[in-house]
């Protein structure tokens, strides 16, 4: 709901057949997911995933791609938070709304595992009662009235179909599969066996994909602002969907739906905060990133300071982009284009783990599969926010520049040691 605006002004109304086709691009994604989470059942994810199968300088590259998605994320879910807030209590600015819901997921996450499992599947199944009541009045208002918007628009574009409009509009789309990379950062807390995260993954694909077809073909055909007058006022973008509720079905639902979407980005938050504590915290133990990211609270057994420093860059994410008319659009951009980048060496990495590592015997599957999801991953990333893609490319620089000097250091350190350095008593010849 918080992306539909963004998403119906770029696709030129199709936005129903942009969720369809980020379902199945997200599909080949999920499946590498799947088999690297078996292989690899640790906590950090792609970067866990990189490392085992192309190294360790591929792994800190892609925790380090991934890192600012979920750096992202969490502000994006705070600043949903927050426009909705500020649709109910319009005299509060979006600001102040996004930083209560900051300080909110913080204190939960670091209450421990079980409390934010807690709160977010209260928020669930909140949030699910919400949208199943959008639905039935959505479907009773287009029997009664009929739709604002021609029966197919929602699958073809409102007055003609745009190709590159739609793909990138699934630049931004993908953002809201990301969900499952945080479901296999949570792979060590798992107390089943390493698949049950792969069956997860793809169980929670399908289940939002069909929901996010579903409430967007609804949304799509009662909305009456056009795709065009939504791009011309970009600030409209974030609450076209409550508006849409409140004028065709009803004040109270609208009402009703913005209350929930102000709460339930919460759980959004919640879960990428968490997700991002635990990715820092395993490149951290696998000494990646500074070690002091790497301890966790005795109390409650959660990464403490990787939370507090997750946290605070949240904090001053979500507020910056509060304040900016296209602040949604970017960060919506910016989220997508970290993991994309981070889905390349994913992709990769399958092929290196079980094809060139001889890990299994199918490896005509494991290598078909994730190349068509590389695909598809360079082709959406190429189709993202110019802004967006020049941002993370200096990101990956820095990553770089991080790593080089990182090996600089460590060669430093060995050259300097006399039992392990070049010449040392049972040191191997040099190349």
């Amino acid at each position: 709901m918080g992306t539909f605006g963004v998403l119906d002004a770029r696709s030129n109304g199709a936005v129903a057949l942009v969720f369809l086709i980020a379902t199945v691009a997200m599909a080949f994604t999920a499946w590498s997911y799947a088999r690297m989470s078996v292989a690899v059942p640790k906590a950090g994810s792609v970067s866990a995933y990189a490392t085992a199968g192309l190294g360790r300088r591929s792994g800190f590259m892609a925790g380090w791609m991934i890192g600012l998605d979920y750096l992202f994320i969490p502000s994006l879910a705070a600043l949903f938070s927050g426009i909705a807030s500020h649709a109910l209590f319009p005299g509060v600015p979006v600001w102040v709304f996004t930083t209560a819901a900051v300080l909110l997921i913080t204190g939960l996450n670091l209450g421990g595992v079980k409390l934010a499992a807690t709160v977010g599947l209260v928020a669930l199944a909140v949030e699910i009662l919400v949208l199943a009541a959008f639905c039935i009045g959505a479907v009773v208002v287009l029997v009664h009235d009929g739709p604002a918007r021609p029966w197919l628009s929602p699958l073809t574009g409102l007055d003609g179909f745009t190709l590159a409009g739609t793909i990138g509009a699934v630049s931004v789309a993908a953002l809201a599969f990301l969900g499952f990379d945080a479901i296999a950062t949570f792979a060590e807390e798992s107390t089943g066996s390493p698949r049950q995260v792969g069956r997860a993954v793809i169980f929670c694909l399908v289940l939002a994909g069909a929901l996010f077809v579903l409430q967007t073909y609804l949304g799509a055909l009662l909305t009456t602002t056009t795709p065009t007058e939504l791009a011309a006022h970009p600030d409209e973008q974030g609450t076209i969907f409550y508006t849409m509720i409140s004028d065709s079905i009803g004040s109270w639902l609208g009402t009703t739906v913005t209350t929930a979407r102000a709460i339930g980005p919460v759980l959004s938050a919640l879960v990428a905060q968490a997700a991002v504590s635990r990715l820092m915290y395993g490149m951290a133990r696998d000494g990646q990133l500074p070690a002091a990211l790497g301890s966790v609270s005795r109390r409650t057994g959660v990464p403490r300071p990787a939370i507090l420093v997750s946290a605070v860059a949240t904090l001053l994410i979500s507020v910056a982009a509060s304040v900016k008319a296209d602040g949604l659009d970017l960060l919506s951009s910016m989220v997508t284009v970290g993991a994309l980048t981070a889905f390349v060496f994913l992709h990769v990495a399958v092929v290196g783990y079980y094809v060139v590592g001889r890990h299994t015997d199918r490896r005509v599957l494991h290598t078909v599969v994730p190349v068509v999801g590389l695909a598809i991953v360079v082709a959406v990333l190429v189709l993202a926010s110019h802004l967006a893609l020049e941002i993370a490319a200096g990101w990956f620089v820095v990553g770089l520049v991080i790593l080089i000097l990182r090996s600089r250091r460590r060669q430093g350190t060995t050259t300097a040691d006399p039992h392990t350095g070049p010449g040392a008593v049972g040191s191997p010849p040099d190349g």
